[in-house]
């Protein structure tokens, strides 16, 4: 019984049997073993120490081989892929799309419930927020009407299905909107009082509350944000300097979007004081 030994590489030792040898190996008695592990040898008592436990176990980087032979690799490769710049910057700039995207949102959602609070002059916005109980499901009530202004002071109310008139009514009445509906029959009118000056000033109070809301939601995304580049940082994808820049340009990013909250606030306050 013949073992060689071959390098595949200068540090990687591999000892090599014939696939006929390695089956005989395995099955000799442990008399043959324990003399073969009394050899001097190192290698020789590896090969009686593997053979005891039925597996030829000969250290990692060591492969039976021949020609035919067996081969069995005992160490695995962990292979980590670094991240490419493209990739990096993919991230980078869908984090950035994402938070542009969510304040725009935000500030067109404030800006609908602005258009809902009722002003000096009739506005077919006050009843964007209204929604109808339409054969069992809310329905928004200018997806069931058609909405008109006649007057400064008026509204008319025109549903698609006359059915519906009852279901209308019934949704204006328990709206915050403030004002009794007419239902002729046909369509539905709406007469707005004129603001009082306590009425004003309620109202002056909610677009301020929603206007801190809009901040709130703002504040929350650029937190959001900010634990995203954190994330990236940690996988050792941003260095510390890139997240500070990126930090410094969310901030300015923020601070535009919250001028126009502000701007938004002080224009819906100039109409609610208006006579």
């Amino acid at each position: 019984m013949a073992a060689s030994f071959s390098s595949t590489a200068p540090t990687t030792p591999a000892l090599r049997f014939r696939a006929s040898y390695s089956k005989s190996l395995l099955s000799l008695p442990d008399s043959c073993l324990r003399i073969i592990a009394s050899a001097r040898s190192p290698s020789a008592r590896l090969i009686a120490c593997s053979l005891r436990t039925g597996k030829l176990g000969l250290g990692a980087g060591v492969h039976l081989s021949g020609g035919p032979v067996v081969k069995r690799s005992l160490q695995k490769r962990l292979v980590i892929r670094s991240a490419t710049i493209e990739e990096i910057e993919a991230e980078k700039s869908a984090i950035e799309n994402d938070v542009k995207s969510k304040m725009e949102k935000t500030i067109d959602t404030l800006r609908t419930s602005f258009n809902s609070i009722r002003t000096g002059r009739s506005n077919a916005a006050m009843l964007d927020k209204i929604e109808v109980e339409y054969y069992g499901s809310p329905v928004s009530l200018k997806s069931i009407a058609q909405i008109s202004t006649p007057d400064g002071s008026s509204l008319l109310l025109q549903p698609y299905d006359k059915s519906s008139l009852k279901a209308i009514e019934k949704a204006i009445v328990n709206s915050d909107l403030g004002v009794s509906p007419n239902n002729d029959g046909d369509v539905i009118r709406l007469s707005l009082p004129p603001l009082t000056s306590e009425r004003r000033k309620e109202l002056a109070k909610v677009v301020a509350k929603q206007s801190e809301e809009g901040k709130v939601a703002l504040r929350n995304i650029r937190r959001d944000a900010l634990k995203s580049y954190d994330k990236l940082e940690k996988e050792k994808k941003l260095s510390e300097d890139n997240v500070k820049d990126l930090s410094s340009d969310l901030q300015k990013l923020i601070d535009i979007y919250m001028k126009k909250i502000e701007e938004l606030c002080k224009q819906k306050e100039k109409e609610l004081m208006k006579v």
